[in-house]
This record gives C-alpha cells, structure tokens and sequence, in this order.
C-alpha cells in the first residue's frame, strides 16, 4: 500500500455511480486508493442487493437502518452509529433496508484473510 497523504473530503464532490439492486439502487462515492476503497454510499428506500457478497468490509451506518441478511437466513440490523467488520470470505451476507440509508464502507487489501493471519 502505498502512503496516503492528509486530506479532506467533500462527499457531494465526488460523482456517484449507480449500482442496481433486486429493487431500488444504491449510489457509490469512491475513493480508490492502492489496496483500499472508502466509499460513502446511499441506498435508495426498498433496496434489495442483487447478489450475496463474500466481500470483507468496516460497514458504518450513518443514517436509517440496515439488514445485512446472512445466506444462512440469519440477519443483522445495523442502526445508525453502528459498526459491522467481516473479514474476505467470512460470511455470504447481503444488504437491504426499508427506508433510506446512508453507510461509510471501507474495504481493501487488508481484510483478505491471507493477509490476517501473517
């Protein structure tokens, strides 16, 4: 990874892209950094993700309420000001809300499990 130098960022700045789910969309702004990603993302009332995601990622809920469901049926309901943390491989989880939610999500080289257990 490479160094990242101090900066501020102004989210509304950064052009989203939209990303369909089951139902409703959710818009990603990104920042790609090497071996990180830290996106602000808005998922639309009645998102559904179109996939189950094996993904690792540090999820934090800043508005609404989110369910990640787990592909084992069992779900998890992320309020705001809450945090979730799976590493890569990890679980089989998707999200879906009622309402409008707004999330931080950070992911990266650094949740691959290869790389945790050096």
């Amino acid at each position: 990874m490479q160094p990242i130098t101090f900066q501020t960022i102004r989210w509304e700045e950064i052009t989203p892209t939209k990303h369909p789910g089951t139902s409703g969309e959710a818009l990603w702004h990104t920042l790609q950094f090497d071996g990180l990603r830290v996106r602000f993302v808005e998922y639309s009332a009645g998102y559904l993700a179109d996939h189950w995601c094996r993904k690792g990622h540090i999820v934090h809920c800043l508005t609404g309420i989110l369910v990640s469901e787990m592909e084992d049926g069992s779900e998890y309901v992320l309020e705001a000001g809450m945090t979730y943390i799976v590493s890569d491989e990890m679980s089989s989880h998707r999200s879906r809300c009622t309402e409008k939610v707004q999330l931080l999500i950070i992911d990266g080289d650094f949740l691959q499990r290869g790389i945790l257990q050096q």
